[in-house]
């Protein structure tokens, strides 16, 4: 199992990096606030886990160690995949999930796209009684992604709501939402996590 990679981030999407390892640049895929601490050019480190399927060999990146045993924990119910479990790091932090799952908060779990209310039920019933405290962390390494340019800032932000799993409506109602007072100059990240806020209500 690759548990992590080092090296020269060479691309930053909203939900992925490239980083280059040892001359290889390795595709990883990350929730959005991950990413948004990733800066072109420099030396990043994140834990990372790898899905192995048939047709495809998937990395998975995270900022710190508990993001990713989180990550893994939770595939372990059953209908959870990774990219379930990734969605999942988006809407809440390892603490907020476990802090959901421990007190059988059924209305936070099903603020995720993917997870409805017997999913939401079944996350607690297998793991209520495993989740744990936080692991300690390795981090992405701090820092901001720059400011885009209205246009693309809303045209990212939607991208990225529609590949958590909402569907293009919903994805722009959310942006539209938020975008009210926004300048021309935003931090997408900040305004993602502003979307996701206004989808969970």
């Amino acid at each position: 199992m690759i548990a992590s990679v080092r090296g020269v981030v060479r691309r930053v999407g909203l939900d992925h990096a490239v980083v280059e390892v040892g001359g290889v640049g390795m595709l990883v895929h990350t929730t959005p606030g991950t990413a948004a601490a990733l800066r072109q050019g420099e030396d990043a480190s994140l834990a990372t886990s790898l899905v192995v399927r048939e047709d495809a060999l998937t990395l998975y990146g995270f900022g710190t160690e508990d993001e990713r045993a989180v990550f893994e924990q939770v595939q372990t119910v059953s209908g959870v995949g990774p990219r379930l479990a990734l969605a999942m790091l988006a809407v809440h932090s390892p603490a907020g999930l476990r802090a959901a799952i421990g007190d059988s908060d059924i209305a936070s779990l099903t603020k995720v796209p993917g997870v409805g209310r017997k999913g939401a039920e079944r996350i607690v019933l297998e793991l209520r009684d495993k989740v744990g405290m936080a692991t300690g962390s390795a981090g992405a390494g701090a820092g901001a992604v720059p400011p885009a340019p209205v246009a693309a800032w809303r045209e990212q932000v939607t991208e990225a709501l529609v590949g958590l799993g909402w569907n293009a409506k919903q994805a722009e109602g959310a942006v539209s939402a938020v975008a009210d007072g926004a300048g021309d100059d935003v931090d997408v990240s900040q305004m993602l996590r502003a979307a996701l806020r206004e989808l969970g209500r």
